[in-house]
């Protein structure tokens, strides 16, 4: 996928769509054609080795071993390939890869969609650490896979679905998970220089919006309120919202359009100077009340 973003008829910014762990860029192809709709160009990249879910079901050596900070490297790398600083929009892991890009200094704003946390959230309710389970289980396997049956995808992303609602989009959407990554997340309190270390005072971070559903098992708001908090130590925009019923693939189930909207609309509000929004989606934008 090409990375270059530049439309001399588009003044708006470019947007990147970072997925999570047991996904793809797949996840995000309602929200790439959404935002085209709109008239933005949006891309979504998938992790190092990581594009179409068959053939990394078929062939998923390139996870084994894959950490979070050679994922985030890989996105710098196509952020810094672009004309000018683009909105991030990160799910699940790949919102903690939006903050930890945005602590590099990149991106105009970012937003996170039920996120994985950042070093500095100590205490982690049940239902994220029962989630991460299936990778944790096994010290002596850091570089291997989290394979997820029918059933713990359900339990993880669709749990408000049925069982063969949910199995459908774990056919279409559905890949092994990393070992190192979350290992990497989940003991960063015992690593000085943990990957998922953030600068939470950072005065150059930009403006970052965190999205939770209220029913999300791997980041519940729990979760979400606790990164607020750290978060809220820079002097950037540091604001969230949660959306009652949803789950954590709340970024692809029924009544995505909203979820989309809101997180272009906040960025496009709070981006910073260097990526300037038009002034048509500026009046178009209805108001994020910060919680």
């Amino acid at each position: 996928m090409s990375s270059t973003v530049s439309d001399p008829a588009n003044a708006g910014p470019p947007i990147v769509l970072i997925h999570g762990m047991w996904m793809t860029p797949r996840s995000w192809d309602n929200w790439v054609d959404h935002y085209a709709d709109r008239g933005y160009r949006a891309i979504a990249p998938g992790w190092p080795g990581v594009n179409d879910p068959e053939q990394v079901r078929r062939d998923p050596s390139p996870l084994r071993g894959l950490g979070i900070k050679k994922c985030v490297d890989h996105y710098e790398e196509i952020i810094r390939g672009l004309d000018r600083p683009p909105i991030i929009i990160g799910h699940s892991f790949g919102g903690l890869f939006t903050q930890l890009l945005l602590d590099r200094g990149l991106g105009a704003a970012g937003v996170a969609i039920g996120t994985a946390p950042p070093k500095g959230v100590l205490a982690l309710p049940a239902s994220t650490l029962r989630a991460a389970v299936p990778a944790l289980k096994n010290p002596f396997n850091r570089n291997g896979l989290t394979p997820l049956t029918e059933k713990q995808f359900r339990w993880r992303f669709t749990n408000t679905l049925t069982q063969e609602q949910s199995d459908a989009i774990y056919r279409e959407h559905y890949i092994p998970g990393t070992n190192r990554a979350f290992f990497e997340d989940a003991f960063a309190a015992l690593s000085p220089n943990s990957p998922a270390k953030v600068d939470f005072r950072n005065p150059a971070r930009a403006p970052l919006l965190l999205l939770v559903g209220e029913k999300d098992h791997i980041s519940p708001p729990a979760v979400n309120k606790t990164v607020l908090k750290l978060q809220r130590r820079a002097p950037s925009v540091t604001e969230s919202k949660e959306y009652a019923g949803r789950t954590h693939f709340t970024a692809g189930m029924d009544g995505w359009e909203e979820v989309a909207d809101d997180a272009l609309n906040w960025a496009l509000e709070h981006a910073r100077a260097e990526a300037p929004q038009t002034a048509v989606e500026a009046a178009e934008q209805p108001a994020i009340s910060p919680t």
